[in-house]
């Protein structure tokens, strides 16, 4: 196999065989795309955000999560101006790839995919406690029976949707604009039906003791009632909010007409977005005990519907439904990471068999068991970190614990994206530019300062440091993989002809050769029409 050097990296080359085996189908429009954006992050709310309010209380998480709303609007208006001009499945990696190098495209990218792979970690761990009640409620369950158990559901859930995923593209996407408009729908109901129930009442939101019941916390009041602190503790809470609406971009070169429709259903998602995590944050705080009682609560909704309805039958029907939501971003986040690593393994980045399709449906099908097993194994280790704890308590650690794990990805993947932005705008300003952002380069800069303060932030609360440090060690542990192992067998991908050739090559909706002699016209920094230089 003939190997080509170029600076830290090498490039082997591949035929056109390579991927022939690595291929996807174009299907998805810009509301599959709306509904993809959206049907990642719905889960947000639907639990998680909650305990924001345990280590801010109302006021800190309000004010956390308009700093994020800020930190996410200037991302995806960023994404959305990359994505049409950079139309690859690499998304976040294809970006720092044309701005920053093979080494910045990894460290991007490999953050990214530790986000996706443990983001569907963090919702099969509420799907579990979910459904263990449901279970109890609908059957009368006694005791822990095996079948009832956590892990039992988090393998069924994971089982029964990868295999969606992999039936096809078509199948996916319907699914996604299914479940989403589903799982908006149930939220709807809930909100009508805490407002003109009369069960809904403001003076809930700031019940949490000045302190949060700790003389040395530092209270601020009932509206900050842990001080100034408790909005820096609240920030990864917040992020659920939002998180992995900026996989839309991941559908690129499975969408119809990606430099249209990746901007549109990115930043129609983030709209609405917004839209329900503000309804969710004053309504579902307001209900059922209020702001001490939901902050600590695995189910919050759940909850907010029995708060509303009573514990009688209806409310355990309406939850049932509520479920809807959780499979809503398990599935869609499923997606992300299929082809987050399938993007990567095509380019080289991880080993290659991750990226090879289905014969008949296109699919990156051992991409999405890898990453199931993966994640699995996540929220299975912390399961068992977390098992002893206080009887009640235990899932919505693990729950919590897991969440600040994929935030920790999360920012380091978005301040990369933002800086990527920037260095894009100032390294390739005449690429074609279907969408400008609309926040430009201040956008792109604020959003990704709050970012960092994000990162930091993540390690003011104690209970949640080792998952972190987990985390950052498998981080550190793929940067080394790809030092001694990855950087020496990359592969000119579309993402990678795009960054050789600053934009002449690589787009993918039009046809690019894999011929030996094309590869190394690329490699030598000459376009495929230039004729070799002369031998002396």
């Amino acid at each position: 196999m003939s190997e080509r050097k170029l600076g830290s990296v090498t490039y082997r080359e591949v035929g056109q065989d390579y991927f022939e085996k690595r291929g996807l189908r174009r299907h998805a429009g810009v509301w599959s795309l709306w509904a993809l954006g959206v049907g990642a992050v719905i889960s947000g709310d639907f639990y998680g955000w909650n305990f924001g309010l345990d280590v801010g209380g109302f006021g800190g998480l309000l004010v956390a999560t308009a700093v994020i709303a800020v930190m996410y609007y200037g991302l995806c208006y960023s994404i959305a101006e990359m994505s049409p001009a950079l139309p690859h499945t690499g998304g976040a990696y294809s970006f720092a790839r044309s701005a920053m190098g093979p080494w910045g495209g990894f460290t991007t990218g490999l953050a990214e995919n530790m986000e996706y792979v443990i983001t569907p970690a963090v919702v099969v761990g509420a799907i579990g406690l979910l459904m263990q009640e449901l279970m109890i409620s609908f059957f009368d369950v006694t005791g822990d029976p095996w079948w009832n158990s956590e892990p039992i559901w988090w393998l069924v859930f994971y089982a029964l949707f990868v295999g969606v995923n992999i039936i096809g593209i078509e199948a996916t996407m319907r699914f996604t604009v299914t479940i989403t408009v589903l799982a908006l729908g149930v939220l709807a109901i809930f909100y009508v039906s805490a407002i003109v129930s009369g069960e809904f009442n403001m003076d809930l939101w700031f019940n949490i003791p000045d302190g949060g019941g700790e003389a040395l916390a530092g209270g601020g009041g009932p509206f900050l009632p842990f001080g100034v602190a408790g909005i820096f503790k609240a920030l990864p809470f917040a992020i659920w909010f939002y998180l992995a609406i900026e996989e839309v971009p991941l559908a690129a070169e499975e969408s119809m007409d990606p430099r249209r429709d990746v901007p549109r259903g990115t930043i129609l998602g983030m709209h609405t977005l917004l839209i329900a995590s503000v309804l969710t944050l004053f309504i579902n705080s307001g209900v059922d005990g209020g702001a001490s009682a939901i902050g600590v609560s695995g189910t919050p909704l759940f909850d907010g519907f029995k708060g509303v309805f009573g514990d009688g039958f209806a409310a355990e029907i309406l939850a049932l439904f509520g479920l809807i939501g959780l499979v809503a971003s398990f599935f869609t986040i499923i997606y992300a990471y299929g082809r987050n690593t399938y993007s990567l393994s095509r380019a080289g980045y991880f080993p290659k068999f991750l990226s090879v399709t289905h014969g008949e449906r296109k699919t990156p099908h051992i991409a999405l068991v890898t990453g199931a097993i993966v994640g699995y194994l996540v929220v299975l280790v912390v399961w068992l970190f977390f098992r002893n704890a206080e009887a009640g308590t235990a899932g919505a650690q693990v729950v919590a614990a897991v969440l600040n794990m994929a935030v920790f990805a999360a920012v380091i993947s978005y301040a990369l994206q933002c800086l990527s932005f920037i260095m894009l705008r100032q390294k390739l300003p005449n690429i074609d530019r279907p969408y400008l952002s609309k926040w430009g380069v201040p956008g792109a800069a604020i959003a990704g300062i709050i970012a960092v303060v994000a990162l930091v932030s993540i390690f003011l609360n104690e209970d949640y440091r080792p998952g972190v440090y987990g985390v950052a060690v498998y981080y550190i542990l793929g940067l080394l993989y790809f030092a001694i192992a990855g950087r020496n067998r990359l592969v000119l991908s579309p993402e990678e002809e795009f960054a050789l050739t600053q934009g002449e090559r690589g787009v993918p909706e039009v046809s690019y050769s894999t011929s030996a002699a094309d590869q190394e016209a690329i490699l030598e920094g000459r376009t495929t029409h230039e004729p070799p230089p002369p031998t002396p």
